[in-house]
């Protein structure tokens, strides 16, 4: 099977390397494909750069267009020796738009990946020229499956062993078979998930021992979030909410009318608390929106960006 990367970018998968929050190297994995102005493709949680394989092509015909995976996701580094703190994220995006463009970027990011992204939107406007958020936990109440949930709550002493023995290598049909079926439950259309996706989508958990740590070290900071969130405590979750109103440049929320994970009606919020937002709600999609609804999402980014003087 040819390597998703350089079947994907002029110069295959590259890497730079950025400081992350806590002050250390680590490395990051990217493509890049197209010329022109910058627009960054954010993953969200537990996938990694493989989920904007139908963007990357068409979105390149306008743009440069740039996919990377963030710290312990995909092909990135994921360091073990060391708890990841909360807002992580925000800070190592900013590195590395810092890193690969020269002027403000667009960034269009999906679930957590919005979140992230809104966050940057409030604290660096000056990175940002426009913003495109699809299907984002801004208003999320709890983990949105079981999956999460008991990853969130498995001790990370008990993954670090199974990633050392390698036990998802050893099971991987099994491994394969599972994230198959959970993966087609969040799109409209699950026979679009071709075995070819399901080996890539699963490959970093099978194939590169950490990524399983890393996700569920995530997993644990975003129902820590909830968690306070639900009990008065400071979290992250209330300050972006918060500075919501901050945000200024021009940003499109992209919102799946059959999301079971977070509702429509948490994309009409956010649009009424964005000045400069526009909403729009994609028929007939689910949870996985760059996948189920790749080409509508492709239009409403190209169309939107021109709307805009982009």
């Amino acid at each position: 099977m040819k390597d998703w990367w350089q079947a994907t970018f002029p110069q295959g998968r590259q890497s730079l390397i950025i400081t992350d929050a806590q002050g250390y190297p680590v490395q990051i994995a990217y493509g890049e494909k197209g010329t022109g102005k910058p627009l960054i493709l954010l993953h969200g949680m537990g996938s990694w750069s493989y989920n904007w394989r139908y963007s990357v092509d068409p979105l390149s015909k306008y743009f440069r267009v740039i996919c990377f995976d963030a710290k312990g996701f995909g092909f990135s580094e994921k360091p073990c020796y060391r708890r990841e703190h909360d807002g992580h994220q925000v800070i190592e995006l900013e590195r590395i738009i810092q890193e690969l463009c020269d002027e403000p970027a667009v960034v269009v990011a999906e679930s957590l990946g919005g979140l992230v992204a809104l966050a940057l939107a409030e604290e660096r406007p000056d990175l940002i020229a426009r913003l495109i958020v699809v299907n984002v936990p801004i208003f999320a109440e709890r983990l949105p499956h079981w999956a999460m949930s008991v990853l969130a709550h498995t001790p990370i002493e008990l993954l670090q062993a199974i990633d050392s023995l390698r036990l998802p290598y050893l099971v991987a049909p099994i491994v394969r078979e599972i994230m198959a079926i959970e993966r087609r439950r969040v799109l409209f259309d699950p026979s679009i998930l071709s075995s070819e996706d399901v080996y890539w989508i699963t490959y970093p958990f099978v194939e590169m021992p950490g990524t399983l740590v890393k996700v569920a070290e995530d997993l644990q900071l975003a129902a820590k979030e909830i968690e306070n969130l639900q009990a008065n405590q400071p979290n992250m979750l209330s300050r972006i909410q918060s500075k919501l109103t901050d945000i200024e440049c021009p940003t499109l929320i992209l919102w799946g009318d059959k999301d079971s994970w977070f509702p429509a009606s948490h994309g009409e919020k956010l649009h009424q608390c964005i000045a400069h937002s526009k909403f729009q709600i994609l028929s007939d999609c689910y949870h996985d929106a760059s996948t189920g609804s790749a080409q509508v999402i492709n239009a409403a980014i190209v169309e939107f960006l021109q709307e805009t003087n982009f």
